[in-house]
Parts: structure tokens; C-alpha cells; sequence
């Protein structure tokens, strides 16, 4: 599922050594109210719900047929691999999972707007984003199944590990878009937030020195509603997320996240941006969570059916399909053929996750310290030595 050349918006024409000036170097130029911070008054939207076109925009062009109906493809997949996510909950294949259903426009559209080069930060929700981007979908859960480790290696697939403390990722991705700059690298950085973590403190830190550095990285809001239980109306007064990025310097906008068209131009833009050496870039992605926070969560006791109804009637997959068959992109074979490829990918993750995994005890006093001390040696043999006595009652 590696993401195919996605057409990118025109960028601003630098050098490296310009666009490390510029990270490196505080202007004493005071902001300019007329640069366009302010996202717009609207959530930026290309398709209605019912999925048909509206009017161009032409600072938000289209992207090409092919990227949609690679967008929609990997849509289907990355549904498919939630449900069955969601569903090796319920056989104790994995201690949690957090589901992303709804949100498969932001999860997906991301992926397609970075190169293989750039970095992604995502938090515990974005699995169905990791295996968009190619990740072996095994090697994603194999931290929700319980493991020490994220199950892939983060500097091979410049990939951090998901983030389950809220907003740190925001930090490291401002610290690692900085540095690659600073090395002269086109590279950029997309840290994936949610709503709630806009109210941490790490969320305005990172945003900030990303901001006075210029560093070439988008911070991407899903704003799904709810911070777990807590409403979007209890967690801040400002018009939108996306507002967040004025005082702070940083061009922003907001876009309908459920429309996976505008999703994709707009990350597009944002991704442009800040390779350009325009610094950072704010989207806020209106969207929602269709399941509950995690499979230990009951969503019934803070919202009502007839608001879930309501969002599922915005299904991001249904918008796409019917705008692709209304231009000709895809007919009943395509759909079908998408469909047989999804149950495939969910029959092979199934039949993998089922098999039970060989895991060595002693494994757990790896990588706590570069050199173990001396209680963390002696409750190493202690566990040795109960292994030890176990293996020898058994074989007596």
C-alpha cells in the first residue's frame, strides 16, 4: 500500500541554504497581519455529504483522478483493517484498540500528501494511517497487543512510535522538522493531534519553536468531537482549532474531514508550505469518531445515537465512491475488486494475529537501562530461576 506521486501545489522557490537561514535565524521583522494566518471562515469543503461537486477553488485545486482513487482504495483497506482490529479485541488478540472509523479521509489523505522521505508522529489512534503509509499491519498492533516495543523500526520507516501520552509527539516533531533543516534536508514532518491535545501544554511549545525556527512541519488536528467523554464545547471558546495557529505566527485552516477531496488538497497545500521554508502549517480536520474511544469505553453514557446517526450519514467513503463512479473513476468492477483486496489484507492480519507469539520472559529487563543495576540483575534471576523451577516440574 506505498503511496503513489501525488501531485504537489507549486512551491516557493529556495535554496537549502536559504531555507536554513531561515530555521536557524530569529527575524527581529514584526509579524505582518496581511500574511494570511487566519484560516478560512469555513471548513475548506470540495464534495457536499451526498458526494457531489462543488464549486473549484482555485486555491485548493483538485487533486489528480489517480491519487483519488488511490485515496479511495486505501480507504477501504484501512476500514476493513479497523473492524478487524476492533474485532481481535473482542478474542483477547489485543489488550486495547483505539478505533479511527470515520476519520478515514484524515488517516489516509495524510499519508498521501508526504513523500516516503518525510516523517510521521502519530498518536495511539492513527494505526489505520501507519499501514496506509506501508507499515506490516502486524508490526503496527504489536504494541496494542502488549508488547515492550511499537513493533517497527521508527528510523527505517521514519515513523515515530505511536504516542500515547498526549501532545508530546508535537515537541519531537518540531525538534526533528528543525534539525533535518538545519542539515539542509527536504524533509517534512506531520504530527498527527487530537482536539484534546490542543489543551496540553507540549501542543503550544512545539507549535511555538516550530513557529520561531521555521520549521518545516503541519500539525494535523482531528478534531472528532470528544477529548475521550469531554465535549469540544467544554475544551475551548475559540471559534476553531485552527485559530490556535494565529497567536503563535502560524498560517492555519480548517477543512471538512469527512470530505476526503478537500482533506487531500488541503494537506497538499500545508505540506508545500512547509517545504517551501515557509514554516509550519495548521489544518484542523472537522470529523468524528464513530466508535468509542478505545474497546474499554462506553461512548452511550456522553453522546446519543441520533448524533452518531447524523455523522454516519458523512461516511467519507460512500462521498468518494459516489463522486469517482459520477466521473467515471470507478464502476462496479473497481468496487468489487477493492472490496475482495480489503477482505484479503483483514484475512491475512487475522490469520497472522492468530498465531500465538513466542515471547521470552526475561525479555522484560532489556533496554530498561544501558547498564542494569544491581536490583534490576537480582529480579532478572529471580525470574530465571522461578523459569528454571517451572520447566523442571513440568518435565518431571
Amino acid at each position: 500500500m506505498g503511496p503513489p506521486h501525488v501531485q504537489e501545489v507549486p512551491a516557493v522557490t529556495t535554496t537549502p541554504q536559504a531555507v536554513r537561514r531561515a530555521s536557524t535565524r530569529r527575524s527581529t521583522t514584526p509579524p505582518d497581519p496581511a500574511r494570511g494566518l487566519l484560516p478560512a471562515a469555513e471548513p475548506v469543503r470540495l464534495l457536499d455529504p451526498a458526494g457531489t461537486p462543488l464549486p473549484a477553488r482555485a486555491d485548493y485545486p483538485e487533486p489528480p483522478a489517480a491519487a483519488l482513487a488511490e485515496l479511495y482504495r486505501r480507504m477501504v483497506i484501512g476500514r476493513r483493517f479497523d473492524v478487524q482490529a476492533t474485532a481481535l479485541t473482542k478474542q483477547g488478540r489485543l489488550a486495547v484498540y483505539p478505533s479511527s472509523r470515520g476519520q478515514e479521509a484524515c488517516q489516509v489523505g495524510a499519508m498521501l500528501a508526504l513523500r516516503d522521505t518525510d516523517w510521521v508522529f502519530p498518536t495511539y489512534r492513527e494505526s489505520m494511517a501507519l499501514v496506509s503509509r506501508g507499515l506490516d499491519p502486524v508490526e503496527v498492533l504489536t504494541l496494542l497487543r502488549g508488547d515492550w516495543h511499537c513493533g517497527y523500526d521508527p528510523a527505517a520507516r521514519r515513523t515515530a512510535p505511536q504516542c500515547t501520552p498526549l501532545a508530546t509527539q508535537c515537541v519531537h516533531a518540531a525538534g526533528l522538522a528543525y534539525g533535518e533543516a538545519y542539515q539542509e534536508r527536504d524533509t517534512v514532518a506531520l504530527a498527527f493531534i487530537g482536539d484534546g491535545a490542543t489543551s496540553e501544554g507540549d501542543f503550544h511549545e512545539g507549535i511555538n519553536f516550530a513557529a520561531v525556527f521555521k520549521a518545516p512541519v503541519v500539525y494535523f488536528v482531528q478534531n472528532n468531537r470528544y477529548a475521550i467523554s469531554v465535549p469540544l464545547s467544554r475544551q475551548t471558546a475559540a471559534p476553531s482549532l485552527a485559530y490556535k495557529g494565529v497567536g503563535y505566527g502560524v498560517s492555519s485552516e480548517q477543512v471538512d474531514g469527512n470530505d476526503p477531496v478537500a482533506v487531500l488538497a488541503v494537506l497538499t497545500r500545508a505540506v508545500a508550505h512547509a517545504r517551501a521554508g515557509n514554516g509550519p502549517f495548521l489544518v484542523e480536520a472537522h470529523t468524528y469518531r464513530m466508535e468509542p474511544h478505545t474497546n474499554a469505553d462506553d461512548a452511550t453514557r456522553y453522546r446519543d445515537g441520533a448524533e452518531v446517526d447524523a455523522w454516519r450519514d458523512r461516511d467519507p467513503i460512500a462521498r468518494l465512491e459516489t463522486y469517482l463512479r459520477e466521473r467515471g473513476v470507478l464502476d462496479e468492477a473497481a468496487v468489487a475488486a477493492v472490496a475482495a483486496e480489503a477482505e484479503e489484507y483483514a484475512a491475512d492480519l487475522r490469520a497472522r494475529m492468530n498465531a500465538q507469539p513466542t515471547v521470552d520472559p526475561l525479555s522484560l529487563f532489556d533496554h530498561v537501562y544501558a547498564e542494569p543495576t544491581p536490583q534490576l540483575v537480582e529480579q532478572r534471576e529471580q525470574v530465571r530461576a522461578e523459569l528454571a523451577a517451572a520447566e523442571q516440574e513440568g518435565d518431571a
